[in-house]
């Protein structure tokens, strides 16, 4: 404890050096040379690199690491746009990337567009005047900019994660395969109870329309008549929870789906759909009594710890974060010479818990 003590107290005593030009004369190498170091070592002699490190051994100094990158034909950045911070989906995939680029030696800065297209475009703007490497972004939907996508796709590397607008369909995306997630859970539910009810979401979300179309499809061929609730807003600025809890707040007010299966768009909805669900006094589960059931879709980290805990079907997040930076390495190195865009999906594994 002592000689930790002693370690902190000697760092704290070393001379403060605040720019490379009085780096240079505190260790007596020149400016170019530390900036070489600061690039990649192996560009100097071993000799000057002793030197070097003896030096900023004996001061207090953190190069500035945009003036490092100046000269360099690549910063070593890739801007990563994500639409929502309360959203523990994004969290996972935002993990994801930064677990892939950290392991490729990449920086990752992350913003956050809060479900405003005008935050979304001043993000992609920022990474455009900060010259990174390339961009990830997970799209708002039909809100985003598309005029501003457009300009960052043609002024850098540019991929679409999660949500791929139907106007960019030229435009490399990694994400999950909807109509196999989703059908999968639909099958679930119509072997196991009545056929679902699909609890949607305003259409203004590419994802929720690919997932409602594949319920669709998958209740047509097992021979059963689709039936979608809640494509309407229900309350103005109202997104996810607040929507999945009025809607079927107002069904089971007037008494309706009480003993059905509910499948709803995402977890998030989900965990609305309950929320309803506890108020009128309801307990949806494979073993309540009742018949009712509630799933969702896309493994929200929570899922396992609602009450009841929540059946789902889990996105391969890991392998989306995985993908999309390797292909934005790939096009950043130019080893990218089809002009065709590359779609990758991942299926969708399915997650049963009490809940259905």
């Amino acid at each position: 404890m002592v000689e930790q003590i002693r370690k902190e107290a000697s760092a704290l005593s070393k001379p403060l050096i605040k720019t490379m030009e009085e780096l240079s004369v505190a260790i007596g190498v020149s400016r170019p040379t530390l900036s070489r170091f600061f690039q990649d070592p192996a560009l100097v002699k071993p000799k000057t690199v002793a030197r070097i490190e003896a030096g900023l051994a004996q001061v207090e100094y953190v190069p500035n690491f945009f003036a490092t990158r100046l000269n360099r034909k690549s910063t070593g950045i890739i801007g990563v746009i994500i639409p929502y911070l309360n959203d523990l989906f994004f969290t996972k995939l935002l993990e994801s990337v930064e677990a892939a680029a950290r392991e490729a030696g990449l920086t990752v800065i992350t913003q956050c567009s809060h479900s405003d297209p005008a935050i979304e475009a001043r993000a992609a703007e920022t990474f455009m005047s900060m010259n990174v490497d390339g961009a990830l972004v997970a799209p708002l939907g039909d809100h985003s900019d598309q005029a501003v996508q457009r300009r960052l796709r043609s002024r850098l590397p540019f991929v679409l994660m999660d949500s791929r607008p139907k106007t960019m369909l030229d435009v490399d995306f990694v994400g999950t395969n909807h109509f196999q997630s989703t059908g999968l859970i639909t099958e679930y539910l119509c072997r196991v109870g009545p056929p679902p009810v699909f609890l949607a979401m305003p259409r203004v979300n590419f994802n929720a329309v690919e997932r409602e179309a594949a319920y669709i499809a998958k209740m047509q061929a097992l021979g059963f008549e689709p039936e979608v609730i809640g494509t309407d807003l229900m309350g103005e600025g109202w997104h996810f929870e607040e929507h999945g809890e009025a809607v079927l707040d107002a069904e089971f007010g007037q008494g309706y789906l009480t003993d059905r299966s509910i499948l709803c768009v995402n977890d998030r909805v989900a965990i609305g759909a309950i929320r309803a669900a506890a108020r009128h006094g309801l307990v949806p589960g494979r073993a309540a009594s009742g018949g009712l059931r509630i799933a969702g879709h896309d493994d929200y980290p929570l899922c396992p710890y609602l009450n009841p805990a929540l059946t789902t079907v889990a996105q391969n997040t890991d392998a989306i974060g995985k993908k999309a930076v390797s292909r934005i390495i790939q096009i950043i190195s130019g080893d990218v010479t089809d002009a065709t865009p590359e779609v990758t999906l991942f299926d969708g594994h399915l997650k049963l818990r009490e809940s259905a």
